[in-house]
Formats: C-alpha cells, structure tokens, sequence
C-alpha cells in the first residue's frame, strides 16, 4: 500500500521536473516591444585623422572673477583634415560629449607649464565651442606628468609646422612676384626698342616720298 500511495507523488515530481525543463528552454522568440533603428551620429570629425587623444580636464580663466573656471573632463584630441591640412584642438565632455574647446593650432601660438604644477599647462587661443570666436586663456590638467609633456610637445610642433609653412608660402609668393616683375620689366624693354625703329621706318618712308615728288617737280628740258 505505501507504494501505491507513493506513486503519484513521484509522477508529480516528474511533471514538476519536466515542467521546469520545459521552461528553462522553451524555444519560443519574444518580439520586442519598441525597435530601435541604428541611426548614425555625426561629430564633425570623419573628415579629419586623431593625431592625440588624452584624459584631461580643462579650465578657462575667467576675467570677471579673477579666477579659473572649470569646463569639463574628457577627452583632448588633436585632429587633423585629410585635405587641407589643417589642425585643431578639440574637447569634449565624456558624459555629454559636449565641446568645452575648439580652435586651430596656429603659427605663433605657445604653450607653457602653469607654474607649480608638472601636470598642467596654459595657453591663449581663439576659441570657437561657444559659436562665436572668443581670446580665451586656458588650463588644462593631465593625470600624468608624461601626458602633459606629451600634450605640450605635440602643440609645439603643430605650431612650429604651421609657421613653417607660411614662411614657405610667404617665399614662394615673393619669388611669383619678383618673376612677375622681371618678365613685366622685359616686355617694356623690348617695347622700347622697337619704338626707334618704327620711327626711323616711317622718316625713310616719307623721305622717299618727298624725293620723287621733288623729282617730278623738275622741269624737261
């Protein structure tokens, strides 16, 4: 009798098993709810190359105050167009990815270490991440002294490269225009000398007029 008794409790736990194992892989798809499509993002970078990219913080001295503001933390990166050539420093926030800096590298521009402080450096430049071009002094903080010599050297010879190349187009525009000059100079020059020729042409010409006229005003005899 206990082993009738004991029966069902068994095909229970079977079912129960079995149950279980059904619903640990029931094979069935779950259609999502909402579809998210991929939607491609534009940053304004893909036609420029990353010659830098470091963790830093950024700050910008406010005039008003008399003291350093912070912009954000993230990223600093040097981009490079494919075309033209042109560099820029670029920052943005990590969260928002907001830009806290956007200006080109230009010929003249320096960067120095802020005083007291191996990890962080300052410099002026002409900034565009508000939208509109402001003088902007600014300071920026690196984990690391090695990124900080890293980011310095870096600006330097962008800077360097960019005065490079307007002192090579500066002479290059000066040797066009003294090649200019010198052709101008030689047509004048050969301007010039045919002038006296033409004159002494048309003196023979009307000397030999008044010859045969004076000939055909003598008389036969």
């Amino acid at each position: 009798m206990a082993s009738i008794s004991n029966e069902p409790e068994r095909e229970h736990r079977d079912e129960e098993e079995s149950g279980a194992n059904e619903d640990e892989d029931t094979g069935a798809q779950v259609a999502p709810i909402v579809r998210l499509e991929e939607v491609a993002v534009t940053t304004g970078e893909e036609d420029e190359d990353t010659i830098l990219d470091l963790k830093s913080k950024l700050y910008r001295f406010d005039k008003d105050g008399s003291q350093w503001k912070e912009r954000g933390a993230g990223t600093v990166k040097f981009l490079k167009h494919k075309d033209t050539g042109k560099i820029r420093l670029v920052m943005r926030q990590s969260k928002t990815l907001k830009i806290c800096a956007n200006h080109l590298v230009t010929s003249g521009m320096t960067v120095q270490e802020h005083a007291g402080n191996d990890k962080s450096c300052v410099w002026h430049a002409r900034d565009f991440s508000d939208g509109e071009l402001k003088d902007e002094l600014f300071c920026i903080r690196f984990a690391s002294v090695e990124n900080c010599k890293a980011f310095m050297q870096k600006f330097k010879e962008v800077a360097e490269s960019e005065e490079e190349k307007e002192e090579s187009k500066d002479a290059s525009d000066t040797a066009g225009l003294l090649e200019k000059l010198t052709v101008e100079e030689k047509v004048t020059e050969e301007k010039k000398v045919e002038k006296p020729v033409e004159k002494v042409a048309s003196a023979s010409a009307e000397k030999a007029v008044e010859e045969k006229k004076s000939e055909e005003s003598v008389p036969s005899t």
